[in-house]
């Protein structure tokens, strides 16, 4: 499957059905009157998060919907039928944003969400409600109200706990393939990553985390340089950053400063993540090398790096357990908010 997660999408609401006006003309009953009935109301656009969905692909090749318009009204006051509603699904982590591209609408980041977001105009009112002791046979009805319509942006952000930057090439499918059950395409060249890849690593039952893969940034990609910094925002709500250094560059320092340079240009708080810094193909290296690169990225990242190798898997798992410790300290965290306050003056 083909991934995207950008997509321009017309929207538009049903229109309410118009009411009837008509007369009671029936044998034996001697004053008739009126008995026109209300139109429906039309149909609603409606978007629905669901699970299974981790891509806007459904949207590439139909992006006009419209729902249906309200059955208008009839005699023997009956009323008109609503509109068949539209039903947008879409994966959990999209942004509904206006036509400008920067407005958020909605953004919905829980399965089961479903939300009216453009409501179908109502119905006509059929002669029979303006009837009264003055005017007692009304010929008039009211039209239905019109739908409303939209052109809207949807805006895939993957949910995911832990995301992977680095360089291209600088193994960050290889970690994922060896940290999860992913199997993300890996390859000797640049850009072997073209679209955001997603893992899960299962340490043990309280160690679980999703894992996020990007593209690789390069110097100038928030100027629009390589694949730009447009994959950036599928790590916006993770809790925590690694940061993976090829060892066998011959600049790692330079390295490290790019993509921290390139976080901080794209802005939305990137920048101010946890991140957990790592030295990775150290398989290549002699332990003299090693000790000589850690120590470089230590002096200008005031941290320690983590020394890993996604081949051999040395040093995996004590990252991840690392990892995963932070995750579950931030979703405590977010336990604790969603709880809100708690009174000082409550007494059991």
């Amino acid at each position: 499957m083909k991934f995207l997660d950008q997509v321009k999408v017309y929207l538009r609401s049903g229109d309410g059905g118009g009411g009837a006006v008509s007369f009671r003309r029936e044998k034996f009953i001697e004053y008739g009157g009126p008995d026109g009935g209300d139109g429906g109301r039309g149909g609603d656009v409606i978007i629905e998060v669901v699970e299974g969905l981790n891509t806007l692909i459904d949207y590439r090749y139909q992006q006009h919907f419209k729902a249906g318009t309200g059955v208008h009204g009839m005699g023997r006051n009956r009323h008109g039928a609503k509109g068949e509603d539209v039903v947008l699904k879409i994966p959990v982590g999209t942004q509904i944003l206006d036509e400008d591209k920067e407005t958020i609408l909605l953004d919905l980041d829980t399965v089961g969400q479903r939300i009216v977001f453009l409501a179908g105009g109502n119905g006509g009112w059929g002669n029979d409600r303006f009837k009264g002791p003055i005017n007692q046979a009304p010929k008039h009805a009211n039209p239905g109200l019109p739908g409303e319509e939209r052109w809207v942006w949807l805006r895939l952000k993957l949910i995911a706990d832990v995301g992977l930057v680095g360089l291209p090439n600088a193994g960050k499918s290889t970690f994922l393939a060896a940290s999860s059950a992913a199997r993300p395409k890996i390859a000797d060249y640049p850009f072997t990553t073209l679209t955001p890849n997603l893992g899960v690593v299962d340490l043990s039952e309280g160690e679980r985390f999703v894992i996020a893969d990007i593209p690789g940034l390069i110097e100038g990609a928030s100027e629009g340089a390589g694949l730009g910094v447009r994959f950036l925002g599928h790590v916006e709500r993770t809790a925590l950053l690694i940061h993976l250094i090829d060892g066998t560059a011959d600049n790692i320092v330079e390295a490290y400063k790019t993509i921290r340079e390139e976080l901080k240009n794209y802005g939305e708080g990137l920048a101010e993540k946890p991140e957990l810094l790592v030295l990775n193909k150290i398989d290549a290296l002699d332990p003299e090398e090693r000790k000589a690169k850690a120590k470089a990225l230590k002096k200008v990242a005031k941290t320690e790096p983590y020394l890993i190798s996604g081949v051999s898997g040395e040093g995996v798992t004590a990252l991840l357990r690392q990892a995963a410790k932070q995750v579950n300290a931030r979703r405590g965290e977010e336990r604790i908010e969603a709880a809100g306050p708690i009174e000082e003056d409550w007494r059991p």
